[in-house]
């Protein structure tokens, strides 16, 4: 047996061990309602008569964060993999926290510049005034984090608060009860509650958290619960921003070439066992290509999860009513139409879900209809591109939009007559890791952007601001309006 070998063997052990684990029913420390009011007076007052407008505290805030990160990764990773039943520490280092690191970086390179005010351009007929735009910290931003990504989810839009001068308020994920605690624990160590401050507990404290009177909260989770947090937000008129999800679709054109077109969609349909908002959803695909498709797809499986069921590298599905909800979904679906793509079976006991393929499942199904969150991948077929056009604008815009081929022709199509959060061209997933890309949904998908410049200028009040100067014209235009005037609005209104 090689080393490596053994090494694999030995994690696929710790995978087995963990998801046998009974994790706990609730998190070991609750913050009541009035102790979260109590924590958004504070940090509401602070913001009010200590608004933070230099960069560098903002900064060093920064730092703490990325010495956090540093400091904490293995602990970290492991509270998500308890979480799951089972999470392998490098996926959790590929799509948490790597991203995570590179999105401190990038704030830190550019935030500077970001907060100067910006001379912007003037009509003449007001010269010689001036105008700026100067960003100004809203105050306390609240950040709601979904379990899928607790990780990265929590920070990505930390980094464009702190850059941006405010005073955060964090509320955790009650499905994700071990990385919760942990994360409250480890931010305590590293930022005054002053500053930072994290809220743990059910669903009554995510409803009360959604009431407060933020400057901005920002919330990532389903359509569903997104339209009752913009609800709680609206008595108070708390500007959101939220990250939704629903069905991302993959367009394959007839040029492409599949076998690379499996190798990403497999990629991120099987990234934390497809429980990624922006994961392909659906695939729609000609017909002749089904049968290859599907023959490629389990020959990839084959090479990147081998054993599936001991393999180290493979995610749990989150708890057991997450799997009850997808099983449900196949279970509605004939036989024939389900193509396993390994030969194992789930078990809701260690929350393992193989890989499958959904041959043409009917449009109304559930499987077509719900957002799947699961490596359940079902290829729909069009004739030509028109109809994959047409089947993606019927139903609410995606989150995500893959386009797969080279025809410039179609991919310029696709590109003008879709309306989607974002649009991968030959690639799924990885234009979310890009820092200079806004990153949002739109429609059932999401409202508003974030992540680096964007992100700063979501979380900023970019206030417009007019400079007169001490000789300037604009007595002329008071009254009594003589001739003078008179002939100046000749002139203006041609």
């Amino acid at each position: 047996m090689t080393d490596n070998t053994q090494a694999i063997n030995e994690q696929a052990s710790s995978a087995t061990d963990l998801a046998s684990q009974r994790l706990p029913d609730a998190l070991s420390t609750v913050t009541t309602i009035d102790e979260m009011k109590a924590q958004f007076s504070r940090l509401q007052t602070l913001s009010r008569t200590q608004p933070i407008n230099d960069w560098g505290t903002r900064e060093t805030q920064l730092d703490n964060l990325e010495i956090m990160l540093s400091d904490n990764q293995a602990s970290f990773a492991k509270a998500i993999s308890e979480d799951f039943g089972y999470r392998s520490e490098s996926e959790t280092q590929f799509a948490e926290l790597f991203p995570s690191f590179t999105g401190i970086s990038h704030a830190k390179k550019h935030g500077k510049k970001w907060m100067k005010a910006q001379r912007v351009s003037i009509s003449p007929l007001y010269m010689p005034a001036h105008n700026e735009v100067q960003p100004q910290p809203l105050g306390v931003v609240g950040i709601m984090v979904p379990w899928n990504y607790p990780l990265f989810l929590a920070i990505g839009p930390m980094i464009d608060a702190l850059t941006a001068g405010n005073r955060i308020m964090i509320k955790m994920s009650e499905a994700a009860p071990q990385f919760a605690q942990t994360f409250a624990d480890t931010i305590a160590r590293y930022f005054s509650p002053d500053m930072i401050c994290v809220v743990l507990g059910e669903v009554e404290i995510a409803a009360a958290f959604s009431e407060l009177p933020f400057d901005h909260l920002l919330y990532t989770g389903s359509t569903a619960v997104g339209k009752k947090v913009m609800a709680a937000a609206a008595p108070n008129l708390t500007p959101v921003t939220l990250e939704l999800g629903g069905k991302s679709p993959v367009i394959v054109l007839d040029d492409a070439n599949l076998e690379s077109v499996v190798n990403r969609v497999m990629m991120g349909k099987t990234l934390n066992a497809g429980q990624t908002c922006i994961a392909p959803d659906y695939v729609l695909i000609q017909r002749h290509y089904h049968e290859q498709f599907i023959q490629l797809a389990k020959e990839w499986m084959a090479k990147h999860y081998p054993n599936i069921e001991n393999n180290p590298d493979y995610s749990r599905i989150i708890n057991a009513e997450q799997f009850k909800r997808v099983k449900g979904y196949l279970d509605a679906l004939s036989t024939d139409q389900i193509h396993a793509l390994t030969t194992a079976e789930s078990h809701i006991e260690t929350r393992l879900m193989p890989p499958v393929i959904v041959s043409e499942p009917a449009p109304d199904s559930e499987v077509m209809q719900e957002e799947i969150f699961a490596p359940i991948l079902p290829l729909v077929h069009y004739e030509v591109l028109d109809d994959a056009i047409h089947f993606v604008n019927s139903r609410p815009r995606p989150l995500a939009l893959y386009v797969f081929g080279d025809n410039h022709s179609g991919l310029e199509k696709i590109r003008h007559n879709t309306v989607s959060g974002g649009l991968c061209i030959n690639e799924v997933i990885m234009h979310v890791a890009q820092h200079d890309l806004p990153f949002g949904g739109v429609g059932d998908s999401g409202t508003g952007a974030y992540h680096g410049k964007a992100g700063f200028e979501r979380l900023s009040h970019m206030k417009p601001v007019f400079v007169q100067a001490k000789l300037n014209g604009m007595n002329l235009l008071l009254p009594p309006y003589g001739g003078l005037f008179k002939k100046a609005m000749a002139l203006f209104l041609k």
